[in-house]
């Protein structure tokens, strides 16, 4: 297998190095002891200039199970707020010597320019980057059907809600498609839809009840409010009517079909309490598994 030098986006791995990050992660979740301090020594920084809780907070469980010391940045906090300059940042901080740079910021494409001025030694991950990647989640998304499907090939996958401005969406379709899944919809408002890029391979729906019909897993994604300028953003209650998914719209999915989502959620906007907390829910299955695959995704970084 080739080495992986940074995790930018689903396309910085081939098939190979996928799969096997995923069978490490469902290794590490079966015997967690068995990897404690597996990276003893190493050192990781998460560079987040956005909020995050799933994805910051995993990250650094991740790395402490894996004996990482670790040290979190925050923008607001540093010389980010006297003018310092992303890439002055990124330089200073990797001047001190750490093993990974866990980077996450709102600009599309930031994560690859840092990659491309990274020492040798270092390994940038891109923990989200405006709305082009969130690779990591990618990952824990993936592990996640695969727990719950033996055959990817033969399941329908909806992604629904914001598809234009979320991370998520690119990075999942691009991850499906490598794995083979059987078919990948995705579910928007026209305004909302994605790049074609994105939905390449992929069957659209403007309507949320169609895109339902037959679906063994839903997606769904929150409105990417931080994304929109002024009034922009929908209208959360027209929102909620059109494109909201209820136990009764559910119903209108394949007899079983399960519930993922992100988060963070937006109860009442893209999901109903009813749903994201019902049986068919693996919300927290996947947040769970985020400690799992980014545990995977820093080994492999780190040649382990």
């Amino acid at each position: 297998m080739n080495t992986l030098q940074h995790l930018i986006d689903i396309g910085s791995m081939d098939d190979e190095q996928l799969v096997h990050v995923l069978d490490r992660a469902r290794a590490i979740k079966q015997d967690m002891g068995k990897y404690r301090n597996a990276l003893d020594g190493a050192l990781a920084v998460n560079l987040f200039f956005e909020p995050s809780t799933r994805t910051r907070f995993s990250f650094e469980i991740a790395a402490r199970r894996l004996g990482m010391q670790v040290v979190n940045f925050a923008a607001s906090a540093s010389s980010v707020s006297k003018g310092e300059t992303l890439m002055d940042s990124f330089r200073t901080v990797q001047a001190m010597g750490p093993d990974v740079i866990v980077f996450r910021h709102p600009d599309n494409g930031s994560a690859a320019d840092l990659a491309a001025h990274a020492l040798p030694s270092v390994h940038v991950v891109n923990a989200g980057d405006g709305s082009r990647a969130h690779t990591s989640q990618a990952v824990l998304d993936m592990m996640t059907l695969q727990e719950n499907f033996e055959d990817l090939s033969q399941i329908k996958v909806l992604i629904s809600g914001d598809l234009r401005h979320s991370r998520v969406t690119h990075s999942d379709v691009q991850a499906m498609r490598k794995l083979g899944v059987g078919e990948i919809r995705l579910a928007s408002p026209a305004e909302l839809r994605p790049g074609d890029e994105t939905a390449q391979g992929t069957v659209q729906f403007d309507d949320l009840d169609e895109a339902l019909q037959g679906v063994n897993v839903v997606m769904m994604l929150r409105i990417q409010k931080e994304r929109f300028t002024g009034d922009q953003a929908p209208d959360q209650e027209h929102f909620s009517h059109q494109w909201g998914l209820t136990a009764e719209r559910l119903n209108q999915a394949a007899p079983g079909c399960l519930v993922m989502h992100p988060g963070p959620m937006n109860r009442g906007v893209e999901i109903t309490s009813e749903v994201a907390d019902g049986p068919r829910s693996l919300i927290l299955q996947q947040v769970a598994n985020g400690v799992s695959a980014r545990m995977a995704i820093l080994m492999t970084l780190l040649g382990q």
